[in-house]
């Protein structure tokens, strides 16, 4: 891991980010800017001994935050459902180059994209490579997710050539670990007796536990270059949705209820080619069942009980779910 560095890190209340944080906040000077909009999510950053200051990148007004930093993740993002594209935009697109212009002065920066950015392939079992054609993926969840998130790599790649920063942008897939992810809220919907909804069977994945991105993220920014390096940042093994819910089933004595109910023009499978990623970080530690019978234990330290509510970021999710059946 990095040593005695002076990081930002961007949306550090995040599912991925907080972790990330308090693994880097050991050995580094680490900061967070956010909004903090979530009652107690500034609280939960500084404990994990991040020092913080309330921004919003809409806007760039970054106040008396510092610019000698080393290193920048940009992890923050827009993705609040709705159709509010100039929102999105404006905080993916324009606010990911304001961050990148007021931390001018690191070494190097990692902006965080999504595999969510790759056009629609009819075979569920194509995986993506980072040359593959992108486009709108179509989600009747949060529409705008997808097109702001290529606009925010056209901004980082643009902003490395013409600053001379070197920029990695990473293209992330299923991440999970205890404090969130896709994974974790189909465990959550199971445990609580919701339905999990999938949007095709088979959809696979390529998941990717916490722990291997905190251990990834040094080479990432290693990577980084100009022009910017684009990688993709997803686990070693393309796993459907259903089977690690069966195998959630298998742990937790839980019967999964699951619903198909296919949206054609979306991504039917979301597997990424991990080559690039491979040549840079090495080979994933955690493999999927071994990281999902974790996050079992991890999620639920006291044992499952089965019947309870869902809350959270997973309980949000269930309620959008619940509220419009093509989400």
């Amino acid at each position: 891991m990095l040593h005695g560095e002076k990081i930002l890190v961007t949306g550090p209340a995040g599912q991925i980010s907080l972790p990330l944080a308090r693994s880097l906040a050991g050995d580094n000077e680490v900061w967070g800017i956010g909004r903090f909009g979530d009652p107690g999510s500034r609280e939960a950053v500084e404990a994990a001994g991040v020092t913080t200051r309330v921004c919003d990148l809409a806007t760039g007004d970054f106040g008396d935050l510092p610019r000698d930093f080393t290193y920048l993740l940009h992890l923050a993002t827009f993705r609040r459902g709705g159709l509010d594209y100039d929102g999105a935009m404006r905080v993916n697109a324009e606010g990911t180059a304001l961050v990148l212009e007021h931390c001018r002065a690191v070494r190097a920066a990692l902006v965080m994209s999504t595999a969510e950015i790759y056009k629609p392939n009819a075979d569920p079992w194509h995986a993506y490579r980072e040359t593959d054609p992108l486009g709108d993926v179509n989600s009747q969840f949060d529409p705008t997710y997808s097109v702001s998130k290529i606009a925010e790599e056209a901004v980082a790649r643009a902003w490395a050539r013409t600053a001379g920063v070197p920029v990695v942008i990473a293209r992330m897939n299923a991440s999970y670990g205890p404090n969130g992810g896709l994974p974790a809220y189909h465990l959550d919907f199971i445990v609580s007796g919701a339905t999990v909804h999938l949007r095709w069977d088979p959809i696979p994945y390529s998941p990717i536990h916490q722990d291997d991105i905190n251990a990834q993220t040094e080479a990432m920014l290693a990577a980084a270059s100009v022009p910017a390096t684009v990688v993709n940042w997803g686990g070693d093994e393309a796993v459907p949705a259903r089977e690690w819910c069966a195998y959630f089933g298998e742990l937790t004595g839980i019967e999964p209820r699951i619903e198909v109910k296919e949206l054609p023009g979306t991504l039917r499978g979301v597997v990424l080619d991990p080559t690039a990623r491979q040549a840079i970080t090495g080979a994933c530690t955690v493999g999927w069942r071994d990281g999902m019978r974790r996050l079992v234990e991890e999620r639920y330290p006291g044992g499952v009980r089965p019947g309870g509510p869902v809350v959270g970021q997973a309980g949000r999710l269930l309620a959008a779910l619940e509220s419009d059946p093509d989400a």
